[in-house]
């Protein structure tokens, strides 16, 4: 049981949540855990397997404290609300917002630029803990780029003059990417970005985690009642969580990090992947239980969130990310802050 913003996040896979008076209580084996006023609680994320009970989820309904259960695994599988259904308010406020031209460009510069800030955090500390990834000054100038690209975009206004820098900057930055393997060079080099299919290992696992991670996303948009299909930066598509996909670009240094650190320590390995006639290479059953199984941990590992300033999981920050997104949209507070890793 960990709160957040005004959101009790239940963790614990085995917890079972009841209500006692005014109060939410967290039960293990059958015993009381936790428990805490409802008083003060905007919403409650279940991650549990066991649930809640009716009594509690009527208590939720009748207080209007969003009530969602999301599988251990990330999933969003439901939201309990009361008459009023949906938060059809705060999805109307997000059309308006994500609609005016001013506010949407103020968006999309501070969401690449906070990209680009990662990206440049972790060219800078693989530089510093690694000298010899800057043969011939390659990432020395790829982090020279990425700096004047971040005063470009605070001189440009036209979202598609914003999505060219953004396009240049991910360009040279894969271009590089490679150089950040201090093992098994070979096996994981990588000429550029491919998506649709990966054509390469380290492709694969990319792309791999990079739509883990936007599940991950959506599922915390749809827990604060944002509608994951209505996007900023990414144009709207049949199909594709177009907002996931733009909170994602501030995660995207997390995934690369941790394909950096199971390549270089050999978590990962070239047997792990399969090659397709096609050309398409995919993570086998070995290599999927892996990532996953590394991706599971990362998320476990606590960290001070730069914003709230409090330590938690990181597999809560999809979730602080989209509370912070909803206040903004509600205009509970001035700018929505992007989530910039250190």
């Amino acid at each position: 049981m960990r709160k957040l913003l005004n959101t009790l996040y239940i963790t614990h896979q085995e917890a079972y949540l009841s209500l006692d008076g005014e109060n939410i209580v967290m039960l293990l084996d059958g015993k009381e855990a936790a428990r805490l006023p409802l008083s003060n609680i905007e919403s409650v994320v279940c991650m549990n397997y066991p649930g809640c009970s009716p009594a509690l989820m009527g208590k939720c309904a009748e207080e209007r404290i969003g009530l969602c259960f999301i599988s251990p695994g990330g999933r969003f599988l439901a939201r309990v609300t009361g008459q009023m259904k949906g938060n059809v308010f705060l999805r109307k406020q997000q059309m308006e917002t994500f609609s005016d031209p001013e506010r949407q460009t103020e968006l999309i510069q501070n969401l690449i630029t906070a990209k680009l800030k990662n990206t440049r955090n972790l060219l800078m500390r693989s530089r510093r803990d690694y000298p010899q990834t800057d043969t011939g000054g390659k990432l020395s100038r790829c982090i020279d780029l990425l700096t004047e690209n971040q005063k470009k975009l605070l001189q440009e206004k036209e979202p598609e003059a914003l999505r060219g820098i953004e396009g240049q900057s991910a360009k040279a930055y894969f271009d590089v990417f490679d150089s950040l393997f201090t093992q098994q060079k070979e096996d994981f080099s990588l000429s550029g970005r491919t998506k649709r299919p990966p054509l390469d290992l380290t492709n694969a696992m990319l792309s791999f985690l990079y739509t883990i991670c936007t599940n991950d996303i959506a599922s915390a948009l749809e827990c604060v009642g944002l509608d994951p299909y209505i996007g900023l930066f990414h144009t709207l598509r049949p199909g594709r969580a177009s907002l996931a996909c733009d909170i994602m670009e501030e995660f995207r240094a997390l995934v690369e990090r941790l394909v950096l650190t199971m390549v270089n320590l050999k978590i990962v390995q070239k047997s792990d992947f399969d090659k397709q006639v096609s050309g398409a290479v995919w993570l086998n059953d070995d290599g999927r239980k892996k990532v996953i199984t590394a991706w599971q941990n990362k998320k476990n590992e606590c960290v001070k969130h730069p914003f709230t300033k409090e330590k938690a999981p990181i597999g809560l920050f999809p979730y602080v990310q989209a509370n912070l997104l909803a206040k903004y949209i509600r205009g509970e507070i001035e700018t929505y802050p992007n989530l910039v890793w250190g």
